[in-house]
């Protein structure tokens, strides 16, 4: 398959997925096997939460439409600028072990290996065995060279030349052991963070919101931590996100914000409680869901010292420019193609392998 005969098909299942939103699904009758695929992907969306009880509609349309805005035909080819494609090299067998947290949260690394010209061999987390499953059925239909290149992998994975496995810290160390001779990408838990400074604006205190609450705080681009200097009132930061009170009303996170509340009460730990989120002063990273570690800070000099040291442990760092490549606010769940996770370039690892 030509290397733009894999970019159009990719392009046209952003297409494909553009026709689905929260607040519309409309379809358009210029996209390919949408006679075939239409329906049943609506259907699936309103299905998932019943594979995966955090797997609300909403949070799949977003996840859908964030893949939608990303599988342009200009941000496909801005992408892939940077690489040079050896159209000679041997295809390898990839195998892909992929995390459940977020809806396609294991998408990126499928499209890397297909886009590269290598097969793809997937074992699904068993929170996300349907979503992924779907597009590749839709792109097979669109371009059934596909057909060759996709497994996906119900028992032991064998026959392949490098992987990409992401897990927790355990299980990455057992990942590391196993896959020891092989090419591999391990990806362990990672958690990101929000620096603050007090002169924020209520429209960057509302979308520092959404990097908290959206997938219910369940992925590694999620703000689970704020560090905010010394006297910083919280006032602000409880107004502009009154907007999010709604999660509450989803019993599952009301039941985790119910538990993880009692504990740290019953443990004589000082909170600060709005009604739906507890602040917990703290110096890990991960906190549970419905809480957000904070810790605070004298000088930003010193804190930008201590975040280099720490950044194995963390994904993004949200900010108004107070560190260096710092992400703004309510940007962390929207990524583009060319922001790879852990900062490892996926293309040029598959490039080499």
């Amino acid at each position: 398959m030509l290397q733009n005969e894999k970019k159009q098909s990719f392009i046209e299942l952003g297409k494909f997925l553009s026709q689905f939103s929260e607040n519309d699904c409309k379809k358009n009758n210029n996209v390919l096997s949408n006679d075939l695929f239409f329906d049943d992907f609506i259907k699936l969306i309103h299905l998932s939460q019943s594979h995966n009880g955090w797997y609300t509609p909403e949070q799949v349309f977003f996840a859908i439409q964030s893949w939608a805005k990303a599988l342009t035909e200009e941000n496909i080819n801005k992408w892939l600028l940077a690489y040079s494609f050896d159209s000679a090299h041997k295809n390898k067998n990839v195998a892909l072990i992929l995390a459940g947290n977020i809806p396609l949260v294991g998408f990126h690394d499928f499209l890397c290996v297909l886009i590269t010209g290598h097969n793809v061999l997937v074992k699904t987390s068993s929170n996300d065995q349907h979503l992924l499953p779907f597009l590749a059925k839709y792109l097979i239909a669109i371009n059934p060279d596909f057909a060759n290149n996709i497994t996906f992998v119900e028992g032991k994975l064998e026959n392949f030349d490098a992987v990409i496995a992401t897990g927790s810290n355990n299980t990455a160390r057992y990942f590391e052991y196993y896959f020891k001779d092989k090419p591999s990408i391990i990806r362990k838990s990672r958690n990101s963070v929000a620096v603050l400074n007090g002169k924020e604006t209520k429209e960057q205190l509302v979308a520092l919101g959404e990097d908290i609450f959206r997938y219910f705080g369940l992925g590694c681009r999620n703000v689970s931590k704020l560090f905010v200097p010394e006297g910083y009132k919280f006032d602000a930061f409880f107004e502009a996100i009154f907007e999010y009170q709604d999660v509450i009303h989803y019993e599952k996170y009301a039941n985790n914000y119910d538990y993880n509340k009692a504990v740290f009460l019953m443990s004589n730990f000082k909170l600060l409680d709005n009604g739906f989120l507890t602040l917990k002063e703290d110096i890990s990273h991960a906190s549970p869901i419905s809480s957000v570690f904070y810790e605070t800070y004298e000088n930003i000099e010193d804190l930008k010292q201590r975040l280099q040291a720490e950044s194995e442990q963390i994904q993004c760092i949200v900010s108004d420019n107070l560190l260096e490549n710092s992400i703004p606010f309510g940007k962390t769940q929207s990524p583009e193609l060319w922001d790879y996770a852990d900062n490892v370039d996926t293309i040029s690892f598959l490039l080499i392998t």
